[in-house]
């Protein structure tokens, strides 16, 4: 093992951070290399630096016309620059501002400057590769988005292991939670995903405490868990009485077997989806500030061995954006707009409870509202809908989740009877 892995494993030593590290994550390391010591020319060298494998002039990267021209608002340094490893730091420092004002109950609890990923996919990538082995658990809800089974089961070589979402009376299924913790001892990776993709669901905040008491229970038995929350739709919640902060922030400082790593962005929160900036933010109980470097440095060195760094550009407009003093207004404004569609897609549901082969499963938040198809097939229904020009999304054969966020309210109940009509057609034919 090289001994610069040793070195951030000494330090890391006592703690969860160690104890849940994957066979890579205890390899990993930031090597001493071009990225580290161009970091310390830039810190001391004044009169030349001929370190990073970048073209400048009179001290600006170069850029050419026919692009900068497209970047009035930023230096060069700041568009197509390299940005550093662990992602912009200005940036870093305001981000974890963002997630302590956004999840107050996390209080002071010591957690990690976020780190910046290519978008909350690549996150969610490289918190396996620091945390999950071949042959580990991670437990989900059975309803989940696919692209985690690409992550950990083909990536990895995990084994996914679900319980239902919901019971026999569309409530949040927190036994059978609880069961699936039990029969997993000794260690369990799991990935919690408010609002969750593809059903639109929150747990209420009676359900938030109910799931952070659980946890600490399997935790206070000796067992290692890291809890992954994949808050990419954070702060798209409609409805009274749901949870509003993520549940990073009843985790984080919970318990000294419990290691919460928070996946979150730009992406959706900010209404920016190609933008591809994502942050790792890491919280456990008694975890001291060299440690969590030492874990930065560890996820350093997976991004550097992966992708090099994310996006500078990227990166400096959303700093911009985070210190613009409309910003608040203009999230909420389209948030606004996103609860219209909600409330009115629940409208139309409330008058199709009886004669539908479709059955909306609970939804109160996000992008997205899921049926699910009792007398017909899915995969069959979403043929049928493309043919009327209607793209929907069929999960299997027994459900079909609709995008609500991509259609404007003002043909929301279009949208609406074309798929209620194809169903009834097909469930008839």
């Amino acid at each position: 093992m090289n001994p610069l892995a040793q070195e951030l494993n000494g330090v890391l030593a006592d703690s969860i951070c160690f104890r849940a590290l994957s066979d890579f994550g205890r390899r990993i390391y930031f090597p001493k290399g071009i990225v580290a010591q161009t970091a310390e020319a830039n810190a001391h060298c004044t009169l030349f630096n001929a370190t990073a494998g970048m073209a400048v002039s009179e001290g600006e990267p170069m850029a050419l016309p026919s692009i900068a021209h497209y970047l009035h608002d930023l230096t060069s340094k700041e568009s197509v620059a390299y940005a550093a490893t662990g992602g912009v730091a200005p940036l870093r420092s305001a981000w974890l501002e963002q997630i302590r004002k956004k999840n107050p109950s996390l209080g002071n609890a010591p957690v990690s400057m976020p780190v910046v990923t290519p978008g909350l996919t690549a996150g969610i990538a490289q918190a396996a590769d620091l945390f999950v082995d071949a042959g580990d658990v991670v437990l989900m809800p059975d309803m989940f988005w696919g692209n985690y089974r690409l992550i950990f089961e083909e990536r990895r070589g995990a084994r996914i292991a679900t319980f239902p979402f919901f019971d026999a009376e569309f409530r949040l299924n927190l036994d059978a939670f609880e069961t699936a913790l039990n029969e997993n001892p000794g260690k369990v990776v799991m990935l919690l995903n408010f609002p969750n993709n593809p059903t639109g669901y929150s747990p209420t905040v009676d359900e938030v405490e109910t799931i952070s008491a659980m946890l600490v229970r399997y935790a206070q038995a000796g067992n290692k868990a890291v809890i992954m929350t994949d808050d990419a739709y954070f702060g798209l919640v409609y409805e009274p009485g749901i949870a509003t902060e993520s549940i990073f922030a009843r985790l984080a400082g919970a318990h000294e077997n419990i290691l919460a790593i928070k996946v979150d962005g730009a992406t959706k929160e900010d209404f920016v989806w190609g933008f591809r900036v994502g942050f790792l933010t890491f919280g456990a109980k008694g975890v001291t500030a060299e440690q969590y470097g030492a874990l930065e440095k560890k996820l350093a060195g997976a991004l550097r061995s992966s992708i090099s760094n994310s996006t500078n550009l990227g990166q400096h407009i959303l700093l911009k954006a985070l210190t613009s003093p409309t910003y608040e207004e203009e999230k909420r404004a389209y948030r606004g707009i996103l609860e219209a569609r909600y409330r009115r897609v629940k409208d139309i549901l409330a008058t199709r409870t009886t004669g539908t082969p479709l059955v909306a499963l609970p939804f109160n938040s996000g992008y997205f509202m899921t049926f699910r198809c009792d007398t017909i097939s899915a995969e069959s229904l979403r043929k049928v809908l493309l043919g009327e020009k209607v793209g929907t999304i069929a999960i299997g054969e027994r459900y079909l989740r609709l995008a609500y966020s991509a259609v404007d309210l003002e043909r929301i109940d279009e949208f609406m009877a074309v798929v209620f009509e194809a169903a009834d057609k097909l469930n008839m034919s």
